[in-house]
């Protein structure tokens, strides 16, 4: 299950085209047995997502969540504590469930100051260590700079993206799924 915001919903993009699809079509070139549910909605916060969490988990069922959260968070300028503390929570809803969990992290436009968004990125990584999870540090690694994958608004990836956030979840998804 894949439990994100507007970058994973596929803000922007024509259905079908979005990373989350990508990874589906993928596992089901593997086999049925790796059905992918994208519960993912634009906007979503970390609190948001708090939320819904237990419902989906129960809904779904899955055997591995892959949160995607945070970066609406970051833009709102919300607390750093604030952020980990509910991400925290999100991880240990999803272990509640028996679920692995594989946390995405985000980087910042520069618009809070450099401590703020140094303090953002750090998050994933701490909560990936403390709770022995597996983290993809950035999810726009290797393109996050480039004009040409992003939306006009500059901060939701388009269709020539996609492919490239499915390559940076992969390699750590498919060692889980192991």
């Amino acid at each position: 299950m894949v439990f994100g915001d507007s970058i994973s919903s596929g803000y922007g993009l024509s259905p079908g085209s979005g990373w989350v699809s990508l990874l589906s079509k993928r596992l089901q070139e593997r086999g049925p047995s790796h059905p992918v549910v994208n519960a993912s909605i634009s906007g979503d916060t970390t609190s948001s997502g708090l939320a819904r969490i237990e419902q989906s988990l129960k809904t779904h069922r899955p055997e591995i969540v892959i949160i995607e959260l945070g970066g609406n968070d970051g833009l709102r300028g919300s607390s750093i504590d604030s952020i980990s503390r509910n991400l925290e929570a999100l991880i240990e809803s999803c272990h509640r469930s028996q679920a692995k969990v594989l946390l995405v992290g985000m980087h910042l436009p520069p618009n809070y100051g450099a401590n703020y968004t140094k303090k953002f990125q750090e998050i994933f990584l701490h909560l990936a260590k403390k709770h022995q999870i597996k983290v993809v540090p950035f999810l726009f690694q290797g393109f996050g700079d480039q004009r040409e994958f992003f939306l006009a608004d500059g901060i939701h990836p388009n269709t020539q993206a996609q492919e490239k956030i499915l390559e940076n979840v992969w390699p750590t998804l498919r060692v889980m799924m192991k």
